[in-house]
This record gives structure tokens, sequence and C-alpha cells, in this order.
């Protein structure tokens, strides 16, 4: 990040924090800016101005220095430029730079929406005041002249920015500037505000410059401590960010950050829907619709009539249910009255409180503005208090893209979209906002969310029967996939598993649904084709084990394919889709190195099957990833060829590749502790060894070798890598073919494996 010395000076005095630097920071760069000035002398008709973020006086270090030579005599103007420009240059500043005469300034500003909203907070810096003065008059002026065509630009301008960088409060890693709530609607706001003042109330205005504080803040002091201008605050950076502003820990900032964002937002929608309004009004007459309890619908606004039942308890989720029906805007005042004159639901819920909470549910995505808006007036909390700890609450793990409340929101819409796979579609949707309540409170989430889930389901008015099966869904939420990935599916042991976890094939086939609706809510990444047949077979296995079949249908290894394979003793490598097939002499470490060959083309394993017969060795694995694997697969294959010749320096290359590729990690996530966990119960023909640690480059490799040096033999391999953590699971054999049973070799092993990935033993 570079600057002027001087105003470096500002930067590093850390007394200055927040708004207070950028205002330092700011004058110092005028200083300096007039001196400039002053060395180009005094030559009529020309003037410089700041606009944008530096006429704001809003400069964080990173910024962009955005200037506008102002000139009134043609001739001259690019010597003068150049005498000005060349010494910022010189600085290494970044510099956004114009030079133009009034009239030229305007009519590019009467086109062009970037233009026409930095001409409204134009600052003068030298030279010509007159001039300067000229052109914000003007620039005004024709911003309102033009205003309805500009807002019109401006509001798909904004729609369209959210849409790219999300909802800055839910988000782990949020856009300072550019996610909905941040900086840039707070500019918009501004710019509306000059458009027409009608527009905005003045509470409106006050409200804002709380969050203007925090957010802006927020931005200085992580461009302070990356050292460029860069407006995603991420997870490694929040605690440098946090402990600058005096919030304690990162927590506190994000959830002070959330707040702001959710003002700005709330603001923003509804002057957005009032200039909506205003176009609609002037194409038509709106009429009104009474949708029942003083409930009022006109130009997709939801309103009260006077004598509306405010104070009935059940008023916020019906005004909630027909917003989300009707997609409709809910005036802020309704809210306001709800909450002020509302009571609390007595306890059991009534019938027709659970039934429109759920409706609400069932609504999917349309439901999530709607509960969000009654969550900003502690509407939700006042229904469901077990939420509050959980509002805005970060989850440290760069797996996560929201934060806990709104996955719970976005977990149960994407449970609405699957009702038709599931007999009980209100337990589902319910299960979906409900699996992670935990998380708000100390200790296991799972297991405190089911006394939560307990305690809500008993309020709402559900029967025993009923509860049992949302606590089953709390509990067990993770049971799907984390069986389904780490685990053999062609073991019995492990269908046994899941069905004495779980007994009923109602609670199985709702809890395959609710791993679906939260993985995809969880990222893009967490649910694909593969894991979604992973959970689909164990589902059905289980569901088939439960309703008496002996037979669960597993698939044959190795195939006859492999098998004629096998019986020719030739080496055979090929990859064909995800599937990598290896077909080589048995000896210690086959699968090893074909790990190590496959990790040094930065191919990913998730599964693999490994088998012997005639002598060979044969490995079918389930790859993910990898450029190398769709440029030049023919290097890959020949490289596990070569591997298998040993003929590739493996270790060493991986050493290389790990110094020279700077791993990235989340500092701020939490990284699982590097362990070695022991089943023999699971299987009845394997022990089964978990292990879990950090990521990093050639993990696995490093973990096989371990077991090559201590003459295990590897059935299965079942890889899974969560964010920054990998929980790898491994069915082995001892070199008598059978379980692992002694506890001195099994202290041995994992001694082994925690000094392959570098922990301690």
């Amino acid at each position: 990040m570079k600057t002027i010395p001087a105003a470096a000076g500002v930067v590093a005095n850390r007394s200055l924090v927040g708004t207070a630097l950028a205002v330092a920071y700011t004058a110092e760069i005028d200083t300096w800016l007039g001196s400039v000035i002053d060395d180009v002398g005094d030559v009529p008709g020309f003037a410089l101005a700041a606009v944008g973020g530096y006429g704001r006086g809003d400069l964080s270090p990173g910024s962009d220095l955005d200037l506008l030579l102002i000139h009134q005599f043609e001739g001259s103007a690019a010597e003068v430029a150049e005498r000005i420009w060349y010494p910022i240059w010189d600085t290494g500043m970044k510099l956004g730079h114009a030079v133009r005469t009034i009239d030229e300034a305007l009519d590019l500003a009467s086109s062009d929406l970037d233009t026409a909203t930095s001409l409204l907070q134009v600052r003068s810096l030298g030279g010509s005041q007159a001039l300067v003065d000229e052109v914000q008059r003007k620039a005004l002026d024709q911003w309102r002249e033009n205003a309805d065509r500009m807002l019109d630009q401006l509001d798909v301008r904004i729609r369209e920015r959210h849409q790219q960088a999300g909802e800055l409060a839910f988000l782990l890693e949020p856009d300072l500037k550019l996610s909905q709530g941040g900086l840039r609607d707070l500019h918009c706001l501004q710019w509306i505000d000059l458009a027409d003042p009608t527009l905005l109330e003045d509470s409106e205005r006050e409200a804002l410059d709380g969050p203007h504080g925090v957010l802006l803040s927020a931005r200085i002091e992580l461009h302070r401590a990356t050292g460029r201008a860069n407006n995603q605050l991420l997870l490694q950076e929040q605690d440098e960010v946090a402990d600058a502003l005096g919030y304690g820990n990162a927590d506190l900032l994000m959830a002070a950050v959330a707040e702001a964002a959710r003002t700005v937002t709330g603001i923003e929608d509804a002057v957005l829907h009032r200039i909506h309004k205003r176009g609609r009004r002037r194409r038509w007459l709106a009429r009104t619709r009474d949708l029942g309890h003083g409930i009022l619908l006109a130009e997709e606004t939801l309103t009260l009539a006077d004598d509306a039942p405010v104070s009935d308890p059940i008023m916020p989720l019906r005004v909630a249910v027909h917003a989300a029906r009707e997609d409709a805007f809910i005036v802020r005042d309704v809210l306001d009255r709800i909450a002020a004159e509302g009571t609390d639901l007595p306890d059991p819920w009534p019938d027709e409180a659970r039934e429109l909470f759920v409706d609400l549910l069932l609504m999917g995505h349309d439901m999530i503005r709607v509960v969000e808006a009654l969550d900003q007036v502690d509407l939700v909390t006042r229904l469901i208090p077990e939420w509050a700890p959980n509002r805005h609450r970060p989850q440290r793990n760069a797996y996560h893209r929201f934060t806990v409340d709104r996955h719970l929101l976005e977990a149960a819409a994407e449970a609405a979209r699957l009702v038709d796979r599931v007999e009980r579609p209100d337990l589902l949707v319910l299960g979906g906002l409900f699996h992670d309540i935990g998380k708000g409170y100390p200790g296991d989430h799972s297991e405190v969310g089911v006394g939560l889930v307990h305690t809500i389901a008993e309020r709402m008015g559900y029967p025993p029967t009923d509860i049992e099966t949302l606590e089953a869904l709390v509990r067990h939420h993770l049971l799907l996939p984390d069986v389904a990935s780490r685990r053999d599916l062609e073991d019995e042991g492990t269908v046994k598993l899941v069905a004495d976890a779980v007994p009923s094939t109602g609670t199985i086939e709702l809890l395959a649904a609710l791993t679906e609706a939260d993985s995809i809510a969880t990222s893009k990444s967490a649910w694909n084709s593969w894991k979604a047949g992973l959970v689909n077979d164990l589902t059905q296995r289980t569901v088939r084990y439960l309703q008496g079949h002996t037979d669960l249908e597993s698939d044959e290894f190795p195939t006859h394919e492999l098998l004629a394979l096998a019986a020719k003793g030739e080496t055979h490598v090929s990859i064909v889709g995800q599937i990598v097939t290896v077909v080589a002499p048995d000896r210690p470490g086959v699968f090893s190195r074909v790990a190590g060959a496959l990790a040094l083309h930065g191919i990913e394993i998730v599964d693999a099957n490994l088998g012997t017969a005639d002598g060979m060795a044969i490995d079918q694995i389930r790859i993910m990833g990898g450029a190398a694997l769709a440029d030049r697969p023919d290097a890959v294959i020949t490289d596990i060829e070569r591997a298998l010749r040993r003929q590739l320096a493996i270790t060493a290359r991986l050493l290389r590749r790990a110094k020279s590729y700077r791993f990235q990690r989340t500092a701020a996530a939490r990284l699982v502790e590097p362990a070695v966990i022991v089943d023999n119960e699971v299987s009845s023909s394997a022990t089964v060894l978990e292990v879990r640690g950090p990521d990093s480059i050639g993990f696995l490799y490093r973990v096989t070798r371990a077991f090559v040096e201590l003459d295990l033999d590897i059935a299965r391999a079942k890889v899974h890598t969560l964010g920054d953590d990998v929980i790898d699971t491994f069915y082995v054999l001892g070199p008598d073919g059978a379980k692992v049973t002694d506890p001195e070799y099994l202290a041995e092993i994992e001694i082994a494996v925690l000094s392959a990935i570098g922990a301690d033993a």
C-alpha cells in the first residue's frame, strides 16, 4: 500500500483508529496535493477537485485518489494535468483522474451513472473555487432533473450488485463495500436523498450515521491490517481488525458489522420500495385488497387498518404468511406497531399459530426476507426465544458461507423444496430450521439442540411422538453424511450402525432430505452428485435393513473385468471420468505410491476400493479436481506408472511442491486436532482407523506410507476434506489378514501416523 511519506506516518499512528484515521489521512493528502498545486503556479481557469470517496472524505489507506481537473480555457489543460498527475504517480498511489470542462463533465454525467454520482460529492482542493461550485451546483440540478431515469438505473445496478456480492449481514466473509447493506449502499442512499429528499425520512437519515461509522471503520482497519485495498473481510483478518477497533474478539466485530448492515438494508429496501411504488402509481390507480384481520394489500405493500387486532399474538404470523405468499413489502410502521402492541403467544401455541408457522416455512426462499424483516424488530425471538443467541453468529469454519441464523433459514428453505420425498413435510422444514440451533450455546451443538428443540416443539403444541422425531433429526443431522463419506457402505456393520441409531424408516427418510438441505445451505461445494449418491445408497440400504431384508445388494469388487485384468499379470493404469483404475504386481505400498503421484498433480482422492487377485493389487479410486486431469491426463498416468516402478521421487517432489505452493489456511477457522481413532466394532472383518488433521499437501500419501512401514494392508479408503480439515477413514488388516487388536501395535500405528502428518504423538 503506497502513499506519500507524511500520510504513511498517519497510517502508522495506532492512536488513530477507524473514521478518525480517515479524517487525518484525508487531511494529510489534501495538504500534500495543495503543495503540488502551489508548485504548478497561478494558472487561471483551472480547479482541482476531489470526487467519489475522496470527495466524501471517506479515504481509506488503500483507496484510489479520484480527482477531476476542471479547466475553462482550451489549449493548456494537458500541460497542467501532467504537472499534477506525475508527482502523484511518483508516490506509487493509485490515481483515478479526468480532465474536463464543466460542459464536458455535465454532458457525460447526463448519460453515465458513475460520472453523475461522482459529481454529487465534489470537494475543492485548489485553483478556482468558483469552477468547483459551478460544477457541483449544475451537476446536482441535472441529477434532480433526471431523477426518474437515473434512479431507475441505480435501482437496477443495486439489485445486480446484491445478486453478485450477497448480504453482508449473513456472510462469514463479506465485502464491506459491495455486499448488500455495505458502504456502497450507504452511498446510494445519499445519492437518492440528493435526487429527492422526500424519499428518506428524518429518522432514517439519523439511523444511518451509526452504521456508516461501523462499516467505514472496519474497512479502514482492514486496509491497514492487510496493506492492500481489499474490501472482503476474510476470517483470518477479522481478529486483527477487531483488536484494532476495540471489540475484543472477531465475533463481536462481526455482530456489530451485521447489525449495521441490517439497518442499512432495511432502510434501503424501504426507500427502493417507495421509488418502485412511485413509478407504479403513474401507470395505474392502486386497488386495496382486504386480506382479513385488518391486513391490507395495495401496490405490493402490506399495511394494517386502524382497527386491526395488532395485540392478537398470532398477528405477526398472519402478516408474515401474507407477505411471503403475495411477495409483498411490509411497511416498517406495521412491524413497529405489532412489536409495540402485540402480546406473546400462549404456551402451548394455538393450532392456528403452529399451522401458520409451518405454512411460512413451506414457502421456501420466499419466506427468508419476511422472517428477517420480523427479526429486525425482535418478533422472531418473541416467537422463538431460543433463536436469540444465533443471530449474526459467525461460524469459524471456512466450509460454511453464512452466519448460523441465515444458514438455518436457508436450510429450511431448501427443505421446503424436498417435502414431496417425506410423509411429514412439517417436521422436515422444522428440522431444517432447528438442526443447528444449539450452535449459539456452549457444548456440543447437536446435544444442546436436542433439549432446545424439545422445548420449542412442546411449546408449539406438538405431541410426544413428533417431538421425539424432531429430537432425532437434531441429534443425528450429521449422521448420514458422516457415515456415508467415512465408512464402507458395503459393510453390513455400517448399515447396522445407522439403523441402531435411528430405527425408524420415516425418520431415516427425513434425515436424508435434511442432509441434502443442510449441505446445500452450507456451501456450493458441500453437495454434489458423489455425496448425493453415497447418502442415497446408505439411506436405501438402511431402510431395507430396517424392513428385514438381508440382501443389501452390495456392489461386487473386484468386478469380473478387474479380475480379468489381474489374470493377465500386467500393469494397467487408466483414468475414465473420475475413476482411476490401477492393476499392478502386489507389493507393499502400491496405493501409497498412486496417492503420492496423484497428489503431485493436485488431484484429490475421495474413495478407494483396494483388493488383490492372482498376485496382483487391484485399486479402483474415485478422484476429484486437478487441472492436470483435464489438461494432461497422459502425464498423470505416466507419473502413476513411474511411481509404481519406484522411478518417481514422490517424497522429495511433494516437499518441493509444499515449499513452492503456499498452502492457504483460514487462520480464524477452528482446525481439527490431529488424531487417530480406532474402531474395531463397526466392521466385522477389518479395523477401522479414522485419521484427522489439518489439510496439507501429500497428507494421504504420508499416512498410507506410515501404514506400509507397519505392514498394514488397506482394504478400503474413504477420504473426506472439510474446508481446512481432513478426516480420512481406512479399513485395514494386520500382517495376518485379520483385525488389529494388539494395544501395543495400535499404539505404534498412532505414533507413526501422527508423526507422518506432522503432529506430536
